[in-house]
Formats: C-alpha cells, structure tokens, sequence
C-alpha cells in the first residue's frame, strides 16, 4: 500500500506539473495577447496623432498662406481711400484744362501751370499703381464700365461699342477703384 500511495503521489506530482504547465502556456499566451492588444492600440493611437499632426501642419500652413497674402493686399490697398478722393481733383483739373485751353488769351500760363500740376499728379498717381480704364471704341465690360446712356450712331462698327466717356474710370493695382461712366451706341 505504500507504494500504491508512492505511485499516486508520483502521478499526482505529473498532474500537477501538466496543469502547471498548461496553466503557464496560457498564462503566456494571454500575455502575449495581452501585449498585441497594447501593440495594436498603440499603433491606432499613433496613426490618429500622425494624422492629427498633418492635419495641424496643413491648416497652419494655409493660416500663413492667408495672412501673408492679407499683409500684401493691405500694403498694396492702403492708399486706395486717399487715392479715391483725389480722382475728383482730377477730373476737375482736366475740366479746368479744357476750359483754359478753350479761353482766347495772350497770356497761356495759367493753362501751362494747371498742364503741369496735373502731368505730375498723373504721374504720382501711376507710380502707385492707379491706371485709366481705356473705354472708347471698347466693347461694354461690366467689370469696368457702367453705362448710362444710349445715342444713336451712324457707323454700325459703333454700335453696341462705348462712344463717350461722361466719368473716366481707374484701376489700383488691378482692382477697379471707380468704374468708368459710359454711353453706348445704339
């Protein structure tokens, strides 16, 4: 009998040792699950931040994009309120021109002064870039003109062209700042 109970020790030593060892296998292998779970959740979590970065990189890199060319258009229209109001000056110094140029006189200096003053406030004017819109014998562009008018006309190459400018119009830097007043013929 003692050794029948040596023998069921022995066995029960060998059970115990297989149940260990499938105990550890699995011990294990939950482990090892357990590791690519983590793997596999870190790697999403990566990815979402690689993405979030690119996302961040692109938005702030269209932010610099957009302040940059509002720092350009403020630079380059800073001027434009003032300009605007100097554009009636010089309608009235062409006015003036051409009722000096129309007077009879001995004595041309007024219209030499007025010609003078106005060739340098031209020339300022298209050193900042301010340029006339060209409008007679155009075709109506609603970008630049705005007509106001209709006469009839004998020349059929004239019709439907702009035959007068009652209010010349001018440009900023490619911006319209005042748009030329015409009348179309018909």
């Amino acid at each position: 009998m003692k050794r029948h109970k040596k023998e069921n020790i022995v066995e029960e030593e060998k059970e115990q040792e297989v149940v260990d060892k499938l105990n550890g296998e699995d011990v294990a292998e939950n482990d090892n699950l357990a590791d690519l779970d983590v793997q596999q959740k870190m790697n999403e979590e990566i990815s979402m931040l690689n993405d979030k970065y690119l996302r961040l990189a692109a938005e702030f890199d269209n932010y610099r994009k957009r302040t940059l060319k509002e720092k350009q258009d403020l630079i380059s229209f800073a001027g434009e309120e003032i300009i605007k109001g100097i554009l009636p000056i010089m309608d009235d110094m062409e006015r003036a021109i051409e009722m000096l140029s129309k007077a009879e006189k001995e004595d041309n200096s007024a219209l030499e002064g007025t010609e003078l003053i106005y060739n340098k406030l031209k020339t300022y004017l298209l050193s900042k870039g301010v340029k006339e819109i060209d409008s007679i014998g155009n075709d109506l562009d609603t970008d630049f003109h705005e007509a106001i008018a209709q006469m009839p006309v004998n020349e059929d190459s004239m019709k439907n062209k702009i035959i007068d400018v009652v209010q010349k119009g001018y440009t900023m830097n490619g911006k319209v700042i005042r748009f030329a007043k015409v009348v179309m013929g018909q």
